[in-house]
């Protein structure tokens, strides 16, 4: 397929490597631009002045007069599979109610571990995979889609096989996390070692038996799993082949961050408290700082540092934390347009973080987040626009006019 009459061809890379610091700002364009798509992939693109094939060369074109063509989202944290929303409690932090006051009531996580349990693996696998389709449409072309609602052996195997389905099913990319110490579940609200010991001795076996995922993440949070417990979790993640990816420093300065870069991390998720000493050993490790602008939105809490990680020369990624309790939008455009507004990023940043750095936090570098030859051709045709910048400035509004997954629209 021959993509011709590009306006602008945003996000070429000859070379993959982690954006950080200034480096985040630079998205490298090409105006009136080719792309060629071959079996999937991205096989040449150039400036039109430069093109030298003909036209019966190719057995189908698009003429992308007037638009921008960017890389697919890449979304490196979500919890895309649950069985029911909770806008009840969403009505209950309207009227006053805090986090805890809800999860006291038996709300939060908790509540979504009680309706998951109770749904069967097919309805999961059929709620799951209506979102994965509107998130598509959305853009987004890659995906790590996170456990957590079982909470219990057969609840998050549940979760696991649902997202091994969705990987089989569907041709977006697909990344499988164990977040299997998402809270403490009631049985074991007194029991900590108990919980951890079902995860360690009974989850994991299973887990890395099936193959069911990629990575393990804890909520280490004060009031949910400390530093250590965090460690210990993790490293008996890792003896199953599991990379560590973390929430960290969501609600508190929890230590999440230091651990995350002791255990060399794939990343550390939220980041809303940040002091100096977490943001320079950040800085200074191989480990990605996920930010997550629509859950600090939806919590009414103060946004992620940006400008502070970003200056301090951490690498940042942006992800929708998609979920039903603090975040349930999967829309990564409001995401990049929420990074500039409220976070100060600059279009090009945001942009990066939300395709090259969020790849990077999916390891999946190779193979998207940035037009290159020879990766997949993930693309966003957008309605024209008269810049880069319009796309976060005029947030309200669906600039998508298609999608390309692997080289066919959807």
């Amino acid at each position: 397929m021959l993509i011709k009459n590009i306006k602008l061809l945003a996000g070429t890379r000859e070379d993959n490597f982690l954006l950080r610091g200034k480096q985040l700002a630079k998205l490298s364009c090409i105006e009136n631009a080719f792309l060629i798509i071959q079996d999937g992939l991205i096989a040449a693109y150039g400036k039109m002045a430069d093109f030298a094939h003909r036209d019966n060369d190719f057995t189908g074109q698009v003429d992308a007069s007037d638009q921008t063509i960017l890389p697919a989202w890449c979304d490196s944290h979500t919890h895309l599979v649950f069985a029911s929303s909770r806008e009840d409690e969403f009505v209950d932090k309207i009227k006053g109610l805090s986090y805890a006051e809800i999860a006291a009531r038996g709300g939060g996580i908790l509540n979504s571990a009680k309706k998951l349990n109770a749904a069967s693996e097919s309805e999961l696998f059929n709620m799951a995979w209506k979102r994965l389709e509107e998130v598509s449409r959305l853009g987004t072309g890659a995906i790590e889609i996170k456990s957590g609602y079982g909470l219990s052996v057969e609840g998050e195997l549940k979760m696991l096989r649902v997202i091994k389905k969705l990987k089989e099913k569907s041709d977006l990319l697909i990344k499988a996390t164990f977040l299997g110490a998402h809270t403490y579940p009631p049985e074991f609200k007194e029991n900590h070692s108990g919980y951890m010991d079902c995860i360690i001795n009974e989850m994991l076996p299973a887990i890395g038996a099936e193959k069911l995922a990629d990575y393990i993440d804890v909520f280490c949070e004060t009031g949910f799993f400390s530093p250590e417990e965090t460690e210990t979790i993790c490293k008996a993640g890792m003896r199953h082949g599991l990379k560590p990816k973390l929430h960290a420093n969501q609600l508190n300065l929890s230590g999440g961050v230091q651990i995350g870069v002791k255990l060399g991390a794939i990343s550390v998720d939220h980041l809303e408290t940040m002091d100096d000493v977490s943001t320079f050993e950040l800085a200074n490790s191989g480990t990605i700082g996920t930010l997550l602008p629509t859950a600090a939105f939806f919590l009414r809490m103060p946004f992620q540092p940006a400008r502070k990680l970003i200056d301090a020369g951490c690498a940042i990624a942006l992800a929708s934390d998609y979920n039903p309790g603090s975040s349930p939008s999967g829309n990564m455009n409001l995401v990049i347009a929420m990074s500039c507004i409220q976070m100060k990023m600059l279009p090009e940043e945001a942009i990066n973080a939300a395709t090259i750095n969020g790849a990077y936090a999916m390891e999946l570098e190779n193979e998207t987040g940035s037009i290159t030859i020879g990766k997949k051709a993930n693309l966003i045709f957008t309605k024209p626009i008269p810049s880069l910048a319009y796309f976060p400035y005029s947030f309200g509004t669906n600039l998508i006019d298609r999608v390309m997954i692997k080289g066919r629209f959807i």
